[in-house]
């Protein structure tokens, strides 16, 4: 392993001293003469004896990257378009959009050029080491921990809608760990297509329900109930420091799941794809999420509920939370790299496997019921997570193996300079205004306790 290892090593190390842009000599981010060579260095092999993981289609691979970023974070974002306006909202949007699909490309061209590299840990484990690698992955960890306690939280919450509070909302955020960690049980993309479609039409059918409903109501069901009131609808709105961090945070992370494709792509039929399906998904969401956003914001104004559902009134909240799914998590090759229980149906393939979703299952739990506001724990992935993942990390992999920017084209090298201390802004500046926030919901009584059993949707 240590002679695989330094023999890959020394194949890019040339390209460590050059610079990194010969476009005649790529093709998706692999070099044309050398693509039987990257296969060799895929972390998952062709025609092996056990589970074949490599049968994801760039078609199916654009679904998983739409469903990714196409999660709960739409029950957010029309709350920061409350907070910032139409026209700041749908700017930052735009913006945050276009930066994480940028990123997500130099993340997937790495990738090709690295095929070993099965995870964002890997990555940065060329630049940092294995102290480095190690540390990378226990944040790749803590991502997908918070991302299932926003998915713990938000079923809950439907489920209080549904049930008009039948049982201790503890109950129901139990109740939607074990369903999340069971479905993050399948092992590989493939078998979560049916689960994938699924899932996807069925959570963008219930978004576009709930659409509906607002524009065809008199007044947001947060309004007052009789008598004129102020719908709160602005083009430009000029918000306090810690809200309008929480709230562009809320905009960023909703489109930066790029760290999250690459799992994916050591599953692709054909990794050099990747670049087409990245391409698509961040249009396509990035179309949904602003159409939908601007018309519900237009329709609620300021009277909106986080989760947005709840805007709707009690019987469409509960049949637009009645469609819905909840997310799906993914995590597993890091503890069965370079070993044989990787693709073979082993005690510890499958005692990992599953020791590994239930621990995760078990700390989302805990952390929403520590932290039950949804938008507070997307602020939180996005400050300590994916502000990294998908702005500092990228810009460093590009400076890895870019180093000729540094005496050539040095303008290059300052811009990714200067994304690299735009993540560096949304790391301190989301984490310190989501503390704040934090505090001040426990001060006022929208947090009362944590293991809360009181009703969180609004309904009685």
């Amino acid at each position: 392993m240590a002679a695989k290892k330094a023999s890959t090593e020394a194949k890019y190390q040339s390209s460590d001293k050059t610079d990194m842009a010969p476009a005649a000599s790529i093709k998706g981010g692999i070099v044309t003469n050398d693509l039987e060579s990257a296969e060799a260095h895929e972390v998952f092999k062709t025609g092996v004896d056990g589970v074949e993981f490599r049968t994801v289609s760039w078609q199916r691979a654009t679904i998983v990257f739409c469903k990714i970023n196409f999660a709960m974070s739409i029950l957010a974002i029309p709350e920061a378009f409350a907070t910032l306006g139409s026209v700041g909202g749908s700017f930052s949007l735009i913006g945050f959009t276009s930066l994480n699909v940028y990123t997500g490309l130099i993340l997937g061209d790495f990738h090709n050029r690295h095929p070993e590299c099965h995870m964002l840990a890997d990555m940065m484990g060329l630049i940092w080491g294995k102290i480095g690698r190690e540390l990378v992955g226990v944040q790749i960890i803590i991502a997908q921990v918070l991302i299932s306690a926003g998915g713990i939280v938000t079923t809950a919450v439907g489920l209080n809608a549904l049930s008009n509070h039948s049982q201790c909302t503890v109950v129901f955020a139990l109740l939607a760990a074990i369903l999340i960690t069971a479905c993050s049980s399948i092992r590989t993309f493939s078998k979560l297509g049916w689960l994938t479609w699924f899932g996807m039409i069925t959570f963008v059918l219930g978004v576009f329900v709930f659409t509906i409903a607002i524009t065809q109501q008199d007044r947001p069901a947060a309004a007052p109930p009789t008598g004129d009131f102020d719908l709160g609808w602005t083009a430009i709105s000029y918000p306090t420091f810690v809200v309008g961090m929480v709230s562009a945070a809320n905009l960023f992370i909703c489109t930066s799941g790029s760290s999250m494709f690459l799992p994916v792509i050591s599953e692709m039929r054909r990794p050099q794809d990747y670049r087409k399906a990245c391409l698509w998904a961040g249009f396509i969401v990035d179309t949904l999420y602003l159409a939908l956003s601007l018309v519900i914001y237009r329709y609620c104004g300021k009277w909106l509920s986080v989760p947005a559902f709840g805007s709707a009134g009690p019987l469409f909240k509960k049949i637009s939370y009645g469609i819905s799914l909840p997310g799906l998590i993914y995590a597993f090759v890091r503890l069965l790299r370079d070993s044989h229980h990787l693709q073979k149906h082993t005690v510890v393939h499958w005692g990992t496997w599953l020791g590994v979703n239930l621990a995760l299952g078990v700390a989302a739990f805990i952390v929403a019921e520590a932290e039950p506001i949804l938008s507070y724990l997307l602020g939180l992935a996005g400050a300590f997570c994916f502000a990294p993942f998908s702005l500092i990390f990228p810009c460093l992999l590009w400076m890895y193996d870019s180093k000729g920017y540094r005496t050539g084209s040095k303008a290059k090298y300052a811009v990714h300079a200067l994304i690299v201390s735009l993540g560096l802004f949304m790391v301190v500046g989301t984490a310190y205004a989501v503390v704040v926030a934090t505090k001040d919901a426990f001060a006022t009584g929208m947090i009362a306790r944590v293991f809360d059993c009181a009703a969180n949707s609004g309904s009685s």
